[in-house]
């Protein structure tokens, strides 16, 4: 999967503050993905987030 860092990704599950979209801040074996609705920050493996993306703006 092509992602870089900047990259709007749209994930299957909804954040809890309502937002699908999350941006790519840094990438390797986790990732650290930010919330365009709220600004929460995680770090997330690269598995699991290669499982549960829905698409990349």
């Amino acid at each position: 999967m092509d992602i870089q860092v900047g990259n709007i990704i749209k994930l299957k599950k909804q954040h809890p503050c309502g937002s699908y979209e999350w941006e790519v801040l840094r990438i390797g074996a986790d990732f650290r993905i930010k919330c365009t609705g709220c600004g929460h920050q995680i770090m997330i493996s690269r598995k699991n987030v290669e499982k549960s993306i829905k698409g990349i703006r």
